[in-house]
């Protein structure tokens, strides 16, 4: 059998009520992060471009519009979820996706939850597989997304194992997605996550339809593999195919900021709340402080050793900002990357003094576990330090259901949605599981007073 047609039979498999509740609750994570991601100006400048000519001031009636619109916003403000050894965002890829079937299938709830849990495994599985090569020059968020997005689109189509291999070997052949994105200034990323969803969902229209893909379109001597993976492991793709939802192995990220920063803050934030402890100090005397140290994993300096950052994406990956937030304020909010943020001349006076060194130890974890160490040294000699090997939101270190509603629900005040909005649209989201059409009920992140197309 092919790896597309053994990954079509693992994720075609049932799934429980408690697998479908962890589904709804990454919806519930995906609408905080996208609604605030909706009252961007970027958001609009997307959306003017995703129309076709003579479409954009209305926005009606562009089915496509909106999938890559919602698609888009996810990402924004790096609030998206995140598979660890997978290196990939599934959220802002699958679940719009899902969603823009779901309307216009009139799915059931449960019908849509589990085409979340499907398109997590395909996305999640091929990403774990595409080896720690690929991830130097392609975000895998992208490249695996659009198979991701196949399997979730394929399962609210009703599409048979023939059908739904058939629709991730199409979404394979056009997998793309290059890192350059994250190294020059550009908003290419939104659009790159934009079009794997795409992708996805076309692939599955088009199986439907009948259309076939390549049977060997990951492991072909011309495939996703021998083109893109270096180091690639398809065994992978059906290791333990009878185990756990993958979306369970999937981190909550409470922080604005890369992933490869948040072991940083919440090594930072332990720190300061140990140091504020023994000495009963309200702030950390910032005059005071010699030099911070900050020891992670290779990629978490490739990605995010950024001492002076000019904007709010590059502050998102800095880990001199977001270590310098975090100990001088505490728990780090979306607005504090921020352009008014980045000029506060206490951050700047700490992000000075940060500085970033790989880490044997950490490397050796990774990306199994994301870690890092932070050291804060005085003039005077004495010095404290904080490690951990797991950060917050990682499985090992879990949010609760409550915390993970509770973060969505401020993104969404945040972004103009009054308290009441927010949880109720909260409250019909994890209700979703006994909705008999979740299409008679608006799930799209847009701000409340925009128009609901």
């Amino acid at each position: 059998m092919s790896l597309v047609g053994e990954l079509a039979r693992i994720c075609l498999r049932p799934a429980a009520a408690a697998d479908r509740a962890r589904a709804a609750l990454h919806v519930a994570a995906w609408t905080g992060a996208a609604a605030l991601g909706a009252a961007t100006p970027l958001a609009q400048a997307l959306r003017a471009g995703y129309s076709l000519p003579g479409n954009a001031a209305s926005h009606a009636g562009d089915a496509w519009a909106d999938l890559l619109h919602d698609t888009s916003l996810g990402c924004m403000h790096e609030l998206d979820d995140f598979h660890r050894e997978a290196l990939l965002h599934p959220g802002p890829v699958v679940i719009p996706a899902a969603l823009s079937i779901a309307r216009r299938q009139a799915s059931s709830g449960a019908a849509l939850l589990l085409a979340v849990l499907r398109g997590y495994e395909a996305m999640i599985r091929i990403g774990e597989s595409v080896g720690a090569g690929h991830y130097e020059h392609w975000h895998n968020t992208s490249s695996c997304g659009a198979a991701g997005a196949a399997a979730a689109a394929a399962s609210l189509l009703n599409l048979d194992a023939a059908q739904t291999s058939h629709a991730l070997a199409l979404a394979i052949t056009q997998s793309s997605g290059l890192w350059q994105i994250r190294l020059d200034p550009c908003d290419a990323k939104p659009w790159s996550m934009a079009r794997a969803s795409q992708t996805g969902v076309q692939a599955a229209l088009l199986a439907q339809a009948g259309v076939r893909g390549p049977a060997r379109a990951l492991e072909g001597e011309k495939g996703f593999y021998a083109a893109t993976c270096p180091d690639p492991r398809p065994e992978r793709i059906g290791a333990n195919p009878g185990g756990a939802w993958k979306i369970h192995q999937t981190t909550f990220k409470p922080w604005a900021a890369c992933r490869h920063a948040h072991p940083a803050i919440d090594a930072a934030l332990g720190l300061r709340d140990a140091w504020r402890a023994q000495d009963g100090w309200r702030e950390l005397p910032a005059g005071d402080i010699r030099s911070i140290r900050v020891e992670s994993y290779d990629d978490a300096l490739a990605f995010c050793d950024r001492a002076q950052p000019a904007s709010p994406q590059e502050a998102r990956f800095s880990l001199q900002h977001a270590v310098a937030v975090a100990l001088s304020k505490g728990w780090p909010e979306a607005e504090d990357f921020s352009d008014s943020a980045i000029a506060d001349p206490g951050h700047a006076r700490l992000r000075a003094l940060v500085h970033a060194v790989p880490d044997a130890g950490c490397s050796a974890r990774y990306p199994r576990h994301f870690g890092a160490a932070v050291t804060v040294s005085l003039k005077n000699g004495r010095e404290m330090r904080q490690e951990l090997r797991d950060a917050l939101g990682d499985p090992e270190r879990a949010l609760t259901a409550e915390q993970v509603l509770d973060i969505s629900r401020r993104l969404m005040i945040s972004a103009g949605w009054t308290p009441v909005q927010a949880s109720r649209r909260l409250g019909t989201i994890m209700e979703l599981d006994s909705l008999a059409g979740p299409g008679s009920v608006e799930l799209r992140p847009l701000p409340p007073s925009a128009p609901q197309v």
